[in-house]
């Protein structure tokens, strides 16, 4: 009985990632048990490893084993704009363009008052925060580039983040819709990306 209990618990773990349905879990369980214990191990290594070490970026909000991320750090970045997504492969999405040489502010997730999530949840006041800041007497962000999804929650978060803004002497651009409706930047394809930003409003 004992096995089948490690079984289940392998199944009900794999099940939490996101798309991953019993059948899923239940083959990659199997596969991993039966071929790949080497395999098996090493990931739990990997998120184990991950879980402890892994924290958010001081200044931008994303995933970084350090205080300040290395994008933060990076020299030759344009700290004249910060571009605002939901999550960090959102942000992998946009880097892979090559289109963007701005910071970023990963929200880590997006509005959705159904589920709970309201500005606290996503750290707006630190986005608002990272706006106001000053360097040398200035306002280190001259414009702020609004790149959350195409999703009726992006598009909220988005006005929200707008409005919040409208106050404060920064230029406020959103993505064009090159982006399609509906769709997630994780998997739009490079090009439309890379135009949507050099064809922001």
């Amino acid at each position: 009985m004992a096995e089948i209990h490690a079984v289940e618990l392998l199944v009900q773990a794999l099940k939490r990632l996101p798309g991953v349905g019993v059948k899923s879990a239940q083959r990659m369980a199997f596969h991993m048990l039966q071929h790949d214990r080497s395999g098996a191990l090493q990931l739990a290594q990997a998120l184990e490893h991950a879980c402890h070490e892994v924290k958010h970026c001081a200044l931008c909000h994303t995933f970084t084993e350090q205080t300040i991320c290395g994008t933060c750090q990076d020299k030759r970045r344009d700290r004249s704009q910060l571009c605002v997504v939901e999550t960090p492969a959102d942000q992998a999405a946009l880097e892979r363009t090559g289109a963007y040489k701005g910071l970023y502010f990963v929200l880590m997730g997006k509005l959705s008052p159904l589920d709970g999530i309201g500005p606290n949840e996503i750290g707006l006041r630190k986005l608002f925060e990272r706006v106001d800041a000053l360097v040398d007497g200035e306002r280190e962000v001259k414009e702020v580039i609004l790149a959350t999804n195409f999703t009726a929650e992006g598009e909220t978060t988005a006005h929200v983040i707008a409005q919040g803004l409208k106050a404060r002497a920064v230029a406020v651009t959103r993505l064009a819709r090159g982006v399609p409706v509906g769709s997630e930047l994780e998997y739009v394809d490079l090009g439309t990306i890379a135009h949507a930003l050099v064809d922001r409003r």
